[in-house]
């Protein structure tokens, strides 16, 4: 590792193999925000949490007193150890000196392992699967009706892309991935006609329904005109709800979510109340959650604050529907907004100088900045690494497996400093160990397995690391170069994802094209030798036309089920011929991004025999492995 005490290296290899070295200038700036004093000598005060893995034991320097997760109490004198029979979770040490804290974090060896034999499933934007009831974006009840569909034929799990909050504020942001919160879910999501109460104002909801689903014509999603009538639509039967006695499953809920679920509810009540969800914008008063000005607006917004914890009840009913026989397996992104609501409530673990990013590679010649701040990793041990516990924990809730998108950011992040472009950015290198443990402990908790994507640029060790830890890999056919039948075991193997082209996309030259109108220079020689790739995989011609799309739809998919890897995933956007990508980097008004629904209703999907002839290929992958 080619770095300093504090993390900072010194540069790195690119994706060509290529040593770039990082300038001193953005060096120092990052320092800067890690806090790290001008001496290169002077290392990070070894104080914060302290993680370590079953079995093993930790020295006391001072008398201490040793308090478990289950509230029992150990005293510990100096110079001992903590008990190597230490139960998996989280405890606390508590010194008899000064009464400060630390905290001690036990772990397990690894995750939770993938135990079934070999899987297929679908790989959706839960946003873009609408059936013809929809308000105008996918919602847990379709997620529910795909799920049952692809049970009933061969599927053992979904992907679905990240389902976090944002702010709850008119110009929705499109992206799951540029959440105000990873710790709870986006409201947009629910169906409003399984709402409990929803029966006793359905006549005062009905003009809204029909203004939602009306926006099913169009293939563009309206966030913003959704959120309006949803907004209404709860409004109306929390009107009505609140009148009840408390039931005891939402009173159970608000213990479980405790201080997270109020702060996070506060702020969706402010930034109502502000016209606008970046914190940094509101009056300085209200900047800390802890402060009095807070608690003084919680007190007098008392009923809106239970609002915004009733609609969060209300996803985690639903969602919790969502999967009847089937792995429902969510997504994590890799960070949240700078001015929303996990940034507000962990605001002093936080770099807010510095965005998070990529360096230059073959496919992005400047780089890409995602605008979104890092977790500052020694602030983070000194608060006993409490936002990424409850980042973890949610992401688990509800899910039988989870993605974690961009996993290489758990060892290392690239670091740009503010102002600053992409391609001048360093890479910091993190405790990965504290953090994979963490993982391992809700994994556990949750009996959920875990996918890390650690596409691009790896250096080795990560994926040493992720195995031992029991995490699969997430290999993508447009990616690799080694036959179908080479790719891992221990994999989820897919053809592509949400930020590359779609299957139809390359074959017609679609994307590229579209690319290029916009400005966006891309690789074309690298996409031609992809669209080469599929014809190989799919017994194609290249020089055959487009009216030959779902032949080679289906045929990269049955190349794909040749991977020896346990689970493999094909997206709805290929079976139906779709040939906008769902993400374009580096654009944001340029191009549609998230906001591209699929082309047909859900009810219409399920009976197309497009969508059947590629669930067919993965069938007889599982009935092969029998």
């Amino acid at each position: 590792m080619a770095a300093d005490s504090w993390g900072v290296s010194f540069g790195f290899h690119d994706g060509s193999g290529q040593w770039q070295m990082a300038s001193e200038e953005t060096r120092a700036a990052v320092r800067r925000s890690l806090g790290a004093p001008q001496d290169p000598e002077v290392s990070p005060a070894n104080d914060g949490a302290v993680v370590v893995t079953a079995g093993t034991t930790f020295p006391i320097e001072t008398p201490s007193v040793l308090r478990l997760e289950n509230n029992e109490h150990i005293r510990m004198d100096r110079g001992s150890s903590t008990p190597p029979d230490l139960g998996v979770g989280y405890h606390t040490l508590v010194s008899e000196i000064d009464g400060s804290t630390r905290a001690l974090i036990v772990t397990p060896a690894h995750c939770t392992p993938f135990a079934g034999g070999k899987q297929w499933g679908w790989a959706v934007q839960m946003y873009a699967v609408r059936s013809k009831k929809s308000w105008g974006i996918g919602e847990f009840r379709d997620l529910r009706a795909l799920n049952e569909w692809s049970r009933d034929n061969g599927a053992s799990m979904t992907l679905v892309n990240p389902l976090h909050a944002v702010a709850p504020t008119p110009h929705q942001q499109p992206s799951p991935y540029f959440p105000t919160s990873r710790c709870f879910r986006n409201p947009l999501s629910l169906t409003v006609e399984e709402l409990p109460g929803y029966a006793d104002v359905a006549d005062q909801i009905a003009p809204l329904a029909l203004e939602a689903t009306a926006l099913n014509a169009s293939r563009r999603i309206d966030r913003d005109s959704i959120f309006r009538a949803k907004y209404q639509a709860l409004e109306i039967v929390w009107a009505r709800w609140r009148e009840r006695a408390d039931p005891s499953n939402f009173g159970s809920y608000r213990a479980r979510e405790g201080v997270a679920l109020t702060e996070f509810a506060t702020y969706s009540a402010i930034a109502e109340h502000q016209r606008g969800g970046n914190w940094m914008d509101w009056p300085e008063a209200l900047h800390d959650p802890k402060s009095a000005g807070v608690a003084r607006f919680r007190n007098s917004h008392a009923d809106r604050v239970r609002f915004h914890e009733w609609i969060q009840w209300l996803i985690d009913e639903q969602l919790g529907a969502c999967s009847p026989g089937i792995d429902l397996m969510t997504d994590l992104a890799i960070g949240v907004d700078r001015g929303g609501a996990d940034a507000w409530m962990w605001q002093d673990s936080f770099a807010f100088d510095i965005s998070v990013g990529a360096p230059p590679d073959a496919f992005n010649t400047q780089g890409q900045n995602w605008g979104l701040p890092p977790f500052d990793p020694w602030r983070l041990r000194r608060n006993g690494y409490e936002g990424f516990i409850r980042t973890v924990r949610s992401a688990f809730r509800n899910a039988q497996a989870l993605r974690m998108d961009h996993v290489m950011g758990l060892f290392r992040l690239y670091w740009i400093p503010e102002g600053q472009p992409a391609t001048s950015g360093c890479y910091v290198y993190l405790p990965f160990q504290d953090f994979l443990g963490i993982i391992a402990i809700e994994s556990s908790r949750a009996n959920a397995y875990v996918v890390g994507e650690d596409l691009g640029t790896v250096e080795p060790y990560v994926r040493e690391e992720l195995s031992k830890r029991k995490i699969l890999s997430y290999r993508l056919r447009q990616f690799e170069t080694i036959p179908t039948t080479e790719f891992p075991n221990q994999a989820l193997a897919a053809v592509t994802t949400h930020d590359l082209p779609t299957i139809p996309g390359i074959w017609t030259r679609f994307d590229v094209d579209t690319q290029t109108e916009m400005g966006l220079h891309p690789n074309r020689e690298g996409i031609e030798e992809i669209r080469t790739r599929l014809a190989e995989w799919s017994g194609v011609r290249s020089d055959a036309g487009a009216d030959r799309v779902h032949e080679v739809v289906v045929g990269a998919y049955r190349n794909l089920a040749l991977a020896p890897s346990v689970i493999v995933t094909a997206t709805l956007d290929d079976a139906l011929g779709v040939e906008e990508r769902p993400n374009m980097p580096g654009t944001v008004d340029e191009w549609p991004n998230w906001r591209i629904a699929l082309p047909m209703p859900l009810e219409d999907i399920l009976a197309d025999e497009r969508v059947a002839d590629v669930a067919r290929e993965l069938v007889a992958r599982e009935r092969c492995a029998d």
